[in-house]
């Protein structure tokens, strides 16, 4: 196997030089860099990701962890992180929550494995870590970045949407058509973005003079079986709604499908609102109205503030993110 010092010597340069053509850092000719660079082709060298880590103090990695690869939420994500990354000649790493330990310790664990692997940075997704785990993982790690959430004393590292307005936006947009009786199915209790949005769309509907305790509410957990098995829940109450706000695209997904079941047409007989905009509402029969809440551009934004810190690049980076109103077909006005 060639090494640089091969390279070097059938380039007629020094092993400095040649090791600053290869890294590209540093000062050399355009001449040299040229023969370096035949040299490095006709002996086919590739230099060792270890021992350029070492001279760089640099894995060009950026640790990315988020709870789930399944589902569309996280791949607009992930792709976002991982093509910026490209651009700059770095690479991601990729981790989620797996395994039989609670969800918070999967995600400190997920943590700690990037850490060991020495990612430059890490860019962190989860509803589970406390504000005091953001603070313990920056001790560990100096350069964090946070998506979906904003956490006490990391304000400047966290990227979120204002999903107060992204469940206000959903409930003005029912309440436009004439909605007036509601059904919610919320995600899970303690996630922070979940509560906001859905603190957002109660406090339209009772500005708008309808007692939000009147509306049914169900929990569940951000899949398609739990948006099934709450719009079956909401079925059985016998409680009477035409407007369903779901917290996000997949529940909505499986709420139509489980009302067409039990017999009811959407948008004929009840309205239905996702949350997150994912790819797929777009392609549904009838198309999926929803929120969108840019969770692409929060990790591009998130990845470029690494690439600044750890690499020394001057990317622009936006901070706010205005959660948007995506009207389709399953939102029609009462009576018509």
């Amino acid at each position: 196997m060639a090494t640089i010092r091969d390279v070097a010597q059938l380039a007629g340069v020094g092993v400095a030089t040649a090791s600053r053509v290869i890294s590209g850092t540093g000062s050399f000719s355009a001449a040299a860099a040229e023969r370096v660079r035949a040299a490095a082709a006709e002996l086919g060298f590739r230099p060792s990701n270890v021992a350029r880590a070492l001279s760089l103090q640099s894995t060009g990695t950026i640790g990315v962890y988020v709870p789930d690869f399944r589902g569309p939420f996280y791949g607009p994500m992930l792709d976002a992180i991982d093509g910026e990354l490209r651009r700059h000649g770095r690479h991601m790493v990729a981790v989620n929550g797996i395994g039989d330990v609670d969800a918070r310790q999967q995600a400190l664990s997920s943590a700690e494995f990037l850490a060991d692997r020495e990612c430059d940075g890490i860019i962190i997704a989860s509803n589970e870590l406390r504000d005091a785990d953001y603070l313990a993982i920056r001790q560990r790690i100096k350069h964090v970045a946070i998506i979906n959430r904003e956490v006490k004393g990391m304000k400047t590292q966290s990227f979120t949407v204002n999903h107060r307005l992204g469940g206000a936006l959903a409930a003005r947009a029912l309440l436009e058509h004439g909605h007036k009786r509601l059904a919610v199915i919320s995600g899970l209790a303690h996630a922070q973005d979940n509560r906001q949005r859905l603190e957002g769309f109660l406090e339209t509907v009772r500005a708008a003079g309808i007692d939000s305790d009147t509306i049914p509410v169900v929990h569940a957990d951000f899949t398609a079986p739990g948006g099934w098995a709450a719009t079956e829940e909401l079925l059985g109450r016998k409680t009477k709604f035409t407007g369903l706000f779901c917290a996000n695209d997949q529940m909505a997904m499986a709420a139509i499908s489980k009302l067409g079941v039990a017999g009811k047409s959407v948008p004929e007989d009840v309205s239905v609102v996702g949350y997150d905009n994912t790819d797929m509402g777009a392609y549904l029969r009838p198309r999926l109205t929803t929120v969108d809440t840019h969770i692409g551009e929060m990790g591009l934004n998130a990845c470029r503030l690494l690439v600044n810190q750890c690499y020394g690049k001057e990317l622009s980076i936006a901070r706010d993110f205005p959660p948007t109103f995506v009207p389709r077909d399953s939102l029609r006005k009462i009576g018509r």
